[in-house]
């Protein structure tokens, strides 16, 4: 498994990386989950040294990185260069996967139109809304609609091309037109999107199966195995323990033990694509990883501690006042070495958060 952790490294860009921008990492990974607001921004930040909180909020204040609905669906950053292709490719399959609530709460094609007619005229000429105001739109044109109904109008406006992020409001999240927040880009044919899908994701994330491209996408296995087709040449695959992994051709090869410079050490995100970017997520978080009473495979990976690549134990931060705390559970002692990597990675997430330079 060290080969699949040391490519994943190095491709994710967490061991080390060219980029200097917030832009530049979300590009290059396509997409990355994003639910977790906070911890979404410090996934960016683990992947470029020296950006800090303030750096990522202001990226996407000004909309260098946006984030909407994509893929399975949840939300996730994304890069105003990709998001209509990625849209255009992914919003049918999650419409039909949504087909079943919009049916529940009698949704329809006729209503979807209604509505986002009410967020154009609403948020045209540069208005940023929060969704309590968008959902007071609504109701104005008698159009009643919270909790998941409400969820369910506003998604289907994300997959249609209408809204996509704003700027935030006093720490509130608010809706913006994508094509006055978006500049124009030229329309993609399905295959050109999904080759450009695929790419994406075993450029970022390689090695990785078709089931863990599938998953990560929302795809069907189907059109994973024709998104790789479509590349050829382009990919190279590898049997690893009996199964058939994908990666770039012209991936860069790890030979030698990782350095002091490789960063192999770090306090996970919730939700990271080091391990969410994959169906399969045994590599990272090991068969039957515990730790103490929590278990890191939960979904949210409740703050897994990373240490030499795979899991190994688990982390938390409090604040007082504009002081971050933060405290590593591993569930055994580590060595010396270890330790130090530990307590490197634990000053890179406080210079991170470092609340003074928001000041």
């Amino acid at each position: 498994m060290s080969s699949i952790i040391n490519h994943r490294l190095i491709n994710q860009q967490i061991a080390g990386t060219q980029f200097t921008t917030p832009q530049e990492i979300v590009q290059w990974m396509g997409a990355m989950q994003a639910q977790d607001y906070a911890m979404a921004k410090w996934a960016i930040g683990l992947r470029v040294p020296g950006l800090n909180d303030a750096a990522l909020e202001k990226a996407f204040n000004d909309g260098s990185i946006l984030r909407t609905h994509l893929l399975r669906p949840t939300w996730h950053f994304v890069s105003p260069k990709d998001i209509r292709w990625m849209i255009t490719l992914t919003a049918p399959r999650i419409n039909a996967l949504n087909a079943y609530q919009y049916r529940q709460f009698e949704l329809d094609a006729k209503l979807f139109k209604r509505c986002n007619n009410i967020f154009v005229k609403a948020l045209q000429g540069g208005n940023h809304l929060t969704r309590t105001a968008l959902a007071g739109e609504l109701e104005k044109a008698k159009i009643k609609a919270d909790g998941i109904k409400l969820i369910c109008i506003m998604m289907r406006a994300e997959l249609d091309g209408i809204l996509c992020s704003g700027p935030r409001h006093v720490k509130q999240f608010t809706y913006a037109l994508l094509e006055e927040r978006v500049p124009p880009a030229k329309p993609m044919l399905k295959q050109e999107a999904l080759a450009k899908l695929t790419g994406l994701y075993f450029t970022s994330r390689g090695p990785a199966t078709v089931q863990d491209f599938a998953t990560w996408g929302g795809l069907t296995v189907a059109h994973a195995k024709e998104g790789i087709n479509l590349l050829k040449g382009q990919l190279t695959n590898e049997s690893i323990q009996g199964k058939e992994y994908w990666l770039a051709a012209n991936a860069p090869h790890h030979t030698h033990e990782p350095t002091e410079k490789f960063q192999s050490t770090f306090l996970m995100p919730n939700y990271d694509e080091y391990a969410i970017g994959y169906k399969d997520r045994s590599a990272v978080l090991g068969e039957k990883t515990n730790t103490g009473n929590v278990k890191i495979d939960n979904p949210i990976f409740n703050h897994a501690l990373i240490v030499d690549g795979i899991a190994a134990g688990t982390w938390k931060h409090t604040i007082k006042g504009n002081k971050t705390l933060v405290e590593t559970t591993p569930p055994k002692p580590l060595s010396k070495t270890k330790q130090q990597a530990v307590a490197k990675a634990v000053k890179r997430y406080l210079e991170f958060v470092d609340r003074k330079k928001e000041e």
